[in-house]
C-alpha cells in the first residue's frame, strides 16, 4: 500500500508539470526524485507529452506500474515551479506522504489569473508587439483591441473543447480580417504590422522551446512530437491568416 501511494504521488506531481507546459525530462526527473526520497529501491518512467508510464520496485521486490493519460495541456509556469520546489523539499527534509499529497492538491487547485487579467495581458502584448515591429500609435490601439478579441475567442472555444488547431485558424483569420477592415476605414495605418503583432499571441513559443530542450536531453520521441505540434500550430495560423488575405485581395484588389 505504501509503495502504491508513493507511485500515485509521483505520478500526480508529474501530471501537474506535464499538463502545465513542463518538459518531459523534468517530469521524469521529478518522479524519480520523489520515489528516491521515499526510499523506493528502483523507479523508472517513460513520459511523452500525452502520457506517462511509471514502474517502481520496493525493497521486498514488489513491482507496481501505473499508466497515466494526459488529456489537457495549458501553460502555468507557477505550478511547475511549485512542484519543483516541493520535490526538492521532499529530498532535503523528512516529509510525510500525507503532507506531500496535501501540498500537491493545493498546487493543483491553484487558480489561474482571472479572465479579465488574461484578456488585458493578451491585448497589451499584441499592442506592444505591433509597436515593436514598427507600427504606429493608431496600429497599437487596433492591435490592442484585436488581441483582446483573440483571447476572448480562445477562452470561449476552449470552454467548449474545440481543437487547438481550429482555434489557431480562427484566431489568425480574426486578426487578419480585423486589421484589414480597420485600415480600410483609416482607423489604422499598417495592416501587416497589426497582423504580425496580433498573431504573436498564437505563436507556439513554448512548444518550440520544449521540443529543443527535450531533444537536447535525449528524449527524442517527445522532442519530435512537440516539434510537429508546433509546426501544425504555425500552419494553422498561416492558413487562417492566408485565406483572409487571399479573399481580400481577390475582392478588394490589395492590402496596405
Amino acid at each position: 500500500m505504501e509503495t502504491n501511494r508513493i507511485l500515485k504521488l509521483s505520478a500526480y506531481a508529474g501530471r501537474i508539470i506535464l499538463e502545465n507546459g513542463g518538459e518531459t525530462y523534468r517530469v521524469e526527473e521529478t518522479i524519480c526524485r520523489i520515489c528516491a526520497a521515499f526510499e523506493i529501491k528502483e523507479a523508472d518512467s517513460f513520459v511523452t507529452p500525452t502520457g506517462m508510464m511509471i514502474s517502481v520496485t520496493d525493497d521486498s521486490g514488489h513491482t507496481a506500474t501505473l499508466i497515466k493519460r494526459i488529456n489537457s495541456r495549458t501553460v502555468n509556469l507557477e505550478k511547475i515551479s511549485k512542484v519543483n520546489d516541493l520535490s526538492r523539499l521532499i529530498m532535503t527534509k523528512t516529509l510525510t506522504l500525507d503532507f506531500a499529497e496535501n501540498e500537491l492538491e493545493k498546487i493543483d487547485s491553484t487558480n489561474h489569473y482571472s479572465k479579465n487579467i488574461q484578456i488585458l495581458a493578451a491585448a497589451s502584448a499584441a499592442g506592444f508587439f505591433t509597436l515593436l515591429f514598427g507600427g504606429t500609435l493608431k496600429d497599437f490601439f487596433v492591435a490592442f483591441i484585436i488581441g483582446s478579441l483573440i483571447k476572448i475567442l480562445s477562452i470561449k472555444l476552449n470552454k467548449i473543447q474545440i481543437n487547438q488547431f481550429f482555434i489557431n485558424i480562427i484566431g489568425g483569420a480574426l486578426a487578419a480580417l480585423s486589421a484589414l477592415i480597420c485600415v480600410s476605414f483609416n482607423f489604422a495605418d499598417q495592416s501587416d504590422k497589426i497582423i504580425i503583432g496580433s498573431i504573436m499571441l498564437l505563436v507556439p513559443g513554448l512548444a518550440i522551446t520544449n521540443a529543443i530542450r527535450d531533444t537536447l536531453e535525449g528524449d527524442l520521441v517527445s522532442g519530435v512530437s512537440r516539434a510537429i505540434e508546433a509546426l501544425f500550430i504555425a500552419g494553422a495560423i498561416a492558413v487562417g491568416t492566408g485565406v483572409i488575405l487571399k479573399l481580400w485581395l481577390l475582392n478588394f484588389g490589395g492590402v496596405n
